[in-house]
């Protein structure tokens, strides 16, 4: 198990130095993002043999404020234990979530007759749709069924900024990301209806942002673009493919396509303000 977790420690070094510096606060690091870029989070520098203050992390969130750059941190509970009561003494919220990897091969999920899977590529006429799923899906208050649906995706697409959009674009062109999508061919249903990504370095894949629009729930529709990824990452050499779920409740879906949970990603950031 030490072994499985030191190569997920090694790929969450890894990925973010490919689009962001960074910087050493003795036992964190920093992620600064270049320019426009995504805004990455701190975590526990690679390697660094002692514990995590309060005041280390007071001192970073200073610093993430000074860049205007969200206070965020996120680590393996079981690898860097103590860190979650020094974030908390700054006032930081946790976020416990299961963190799984997959056993073996992943479980194909049947689908719906109406429903298409499919890897998405730089030229797929429904890129800025793919693109607003996961928008509409993470902005719904539950993983439950509701309305949102089709309209509101294609309002969200219509309304991307164009940065946004190109930058999504150039990681299928330069591979960084590989994104797949579940679609409805027939009915009400039609067009994009969940979509998920993964990413990868030092031999290992994490498959995130996975999610469905809420009036296309359950339907399996996320098991099988999670299994659909978990295959094509296999398939290009990754000997690792792990993810995080949100709660218990999500870690079940995964649990169904081979997953099992082995550890706890833990997500430090500002408590929401009412």
């Amino acid at each position: 198990m030490s072994a499985l977790l030191a190569a997920i420690e090694r790929f969450y070094d890894a990925v973010p130095r490919q689009h962001a510096d960074a910087e050493d606060h003795g036992p964190l690091t920093l992620f600064a993002r270049r320019g426009d870029g995504w805004p990455y989070y701190a975590r526990p520098t690679l390697g660094h043999p002692g514990p995590v203050s309060a005041e280390d992390v007071a001192a970073v969130r200073a610093r993430q404020r000074e860049l205007s750059v969200p206070e965020a941190f996120e680590w393996v509970l079981e690898t860097t234990p103590g860190l979650d009561a020094a974030a908390e003494a700054t006032g930081l919220h946790v976020r416990r979530c299961p963190l799984l990897v997959l056993s073996g091969e992943p479980v194909q999920v049947p689908l719906p007759a109406d429903i298409s899977l499919s890897i998405v590529t730089a030229e797929d006429p429904d890129l800025a749709a793919v693109q607003a799923v996961a928008l509409v899906a993470f902005g719904a208050l539950s993983t439950a069924t509701g309305p949102a649906g089709p309209a509101e995706r294609d309002a969200t697409a219509a309304a991307l900024p164009a940065g946004h959009a190109a930058s999504w674009r150039a990681s299928l062109v330069e591979r960084t990301l590989v994104h797949a999508a579940a679609r409805g061919r027939h009915g009400a249903l039609t067009g994009p209806l969940c979509a998920g990504s993964y990413q990868h370095a030092e031999g290992v894949a994490e498959i995130v942002g996975v999610g469905t629009l809420p009036a296309a729930r359950r339907q399996g529709l996320a098991a099988a673009v999670t299994a659909i990824l978990a295959r094509h990452a296999l398939d290009a050499g990754h000997r690792t493919v792990f993810l995080s779920a949100q709660n218990d409740d999500v870690a079940r879906v995964y649990e169904r396509v081979g997953f099992e949970r082995v550890a706890t990603a833990c997500i430090a950031e500002p408590p929401e303000q009412p």
